[in-house]
């Protein structure tokens, strides 16, 4: 009797097949959800203290909820995340997306000049993003978006033009910037598969009420209804012939789970510095899947003040709102490679959501930069202090700032740290990196898992290609194996759920 034909045996005598899911994320709560719509006996082993995964929030020093994990809510279209945060209230915000930049001499370029550079490099995206969807068979692996940007930046503003040498500079410190995007510099960023990096249409919404109530939505059934053992932090994963047809799970405090089917939605990060958890090995091509992604680093720094003072208006009519740039500045003895600077400036929200918070976003060396220096702190007073130290070439250059007002003084910081997470598998998402050779193969070989002996992945990394990297990615995937799962067992008679 083969796996299938036992298990639907036990099914027939009342046995309920026993799926275990490893992690509580989007991804393995939205898969908890399905199959206990199944009938299904589930239970999930959680690492940490807490579900969640890497959406979770944490207090600012002015009592507001902050995301340390995911903050935007990418395209709205047909997104059940958007639909999820109509439904729980969560107010989402689009607020002045105009752009301001400093220039590296500390210069606060006019809002007509930072809308020119930013407006040539998103029209360059766009660019990249239709040719590499055309042209990505015939694309170098080796070629990267940098590639393309420096000829194309080249086009658009030709020697012919005054000043063209510091104009094209300008626009490529500001493409830099897209490596906050994928949590990895720009330079690294895969031209063949930059189209995988497209996300639903529609708009993208900043989660300005936080993830709380949605994570909380998502998460209803499974805390009602299936087994959660928090603290079990998994060190093997059997499967297979040996196994007598059952999936075997062991914590690093030796206890023994045995599941019909395993759903493992562990970060990429985690899969990549823990592959010998499996037993026996993973097949090799879905090793090289595992092996040939790239996974980003993106911290975020929220500094909060006692009131927002760039916003404010005077004679010279100057203030900075929704989103600035620091490009490759000069000025900055604490920053050692010139990395560039973005914030978010949470103040400018819809009330009652805007606080006088600024959102700085770091990604790659300087995140790691940051990680690694304030970890040499043993104090969270020493390190506040440092992190006040590094970003404040920036702050005090806003409209307003003097250094005698109290308005002007930070009152507290909240920092992430992904880098050392390793449940998040020392990290934050998915991403395609030069050199990748079949990325949408390599996520099609994670997304289909290996059924036959009850051993399948989710995660972002394993999402629809709209919505790789992303809450609603994760969301989906554990959606589609959950359904997957009740058609192998003949549960179920829809077909998968958005495999394309």
């Amino acid at each position: 009797m083969d796996r299938l034909e036992k298990q639907k045996s036990l099914h027939g005598r009342n046995t309920r097949p026993h799926v275990g899911i490893i992690g509580a994320g989007l991804a393995g709560l939205r898969c908890a959800d399905v199959l206990l719509k199944y009938g299904f006996k589930v239970t999930i082993l959680e690492g940490r203290n807490r579900i969640g995964g890497r959406v979770h929030q944490a207090k600012l020093q002015n009592g507001r909820l902050a995301d340390l994990g995911p903050n935007w809510i990418h395209g709205t279209k047909n997104n059940p995340i958007n639909d999820i945060a109509k439904k729980t209230g969560t107010e989402t915000g689009n607020w002045d997306t105009r752009s301001y930049m400093f220039d590296p001499t500390g210069t606060l370029l006019s809002l007509e000049e930072s809308e020119r550079y930013a407006s040539m490099m998103w029209d360059i995206v766009q660019d990249a993003f239709t040719h590499s969807n055309k042209n990505g068979n015939e694309i170098d692996p080796k070629e990267s978006l940098w590639d393309f940007f420096l000829v194309e930046v080249a086009k658009r503003i030709p020697e012919t033009e005054e000043n063209y040498r510091h104009s094209r500079q300008l626009v490529l410190h500001v493409a830099e910037m897209w490596g906050a995007f994928v949590g990895s510099p720009i330079q690294t960023q895969s031209l063949k598969f930059f189209w995988m990096e497209e996300c639903i249409e529609g708009e993208n919404l900043f989660c300005a009420g936080t993830y709380e109530e949605i994570l909380q939505s998502v998460a209803k059934a499974a805390l009602e209804k299936a087994e959660i053992k928090l603290e079990k932090v998994v060190s093997q994963i059997s499967y297979g012939k040996g196994c007598q047809d059952r999936v075997r799970v062991q914590t690093k405090e030796e206890e023994v789970f045995e599941f019909d089917d395993i759903v493992v939605t562990a970060p990429l990060g985690w899969l990549k510095r823990n592959l010998a958890a499996f037993e026996p090995k993973l097949p090799p091509r879905m090793v090289k899947a595992v092996n040939s992604l790239g996974y980003g680093c993106l911290e975020k720094t929220y500094i909060t003040f006692p009131t927002a003072f760039w916003l404010g208006s005077d004679d010279t009519g100057r203030s900075v709102q929704g989103f600035c740039q620091w490009l490759a500045p000069r000025y900055a003895p604490n920053n050692p490679h010139r990395w560039n600077q973005e914030v978010v400036d949470l103040a400018s929200l819809s009330p009652p959501s805007a606080h006088p918070t600024l959102l700085f976003y770091t990604f790659g060396d300087a995140s790691r930069y940051l990680i690694e220096e304030a970890a040499k702190r043993e104090k969270k007073a020493e390190r506040d202090a440092f992190i006040f130290d590094f970003f404040k070439p920036y702050y005090s250059r806003l409209p307003h700032y003097s250094e005698s007002s109290v308005d002007c003084q930070p009152t507290g910081c909240l920092a992430t740290n992904w880098l050392q997470d390793e449940l998040a598998g020392n990290g934050s998402y998915t991403n395609f990196q030069v050199g990748l050779e079949d990325g949408d193969e390599d996520i099609k070989t994670m997304r289909t898992g290996l059924p036959d002996v009850g051993l399948w992945l989710a995660g972002e990394h394993t999402a629809p290609f709209v919505g790789l990297g992303t809450a609603t990615g994760a969301y989906w995937s554990g959606e589609s194996v959950g359904r997957r799962i009740a058609e192998k067992y003949g549960l179920a008679g829809t077909r998968p759920f958005l495999e394309a």
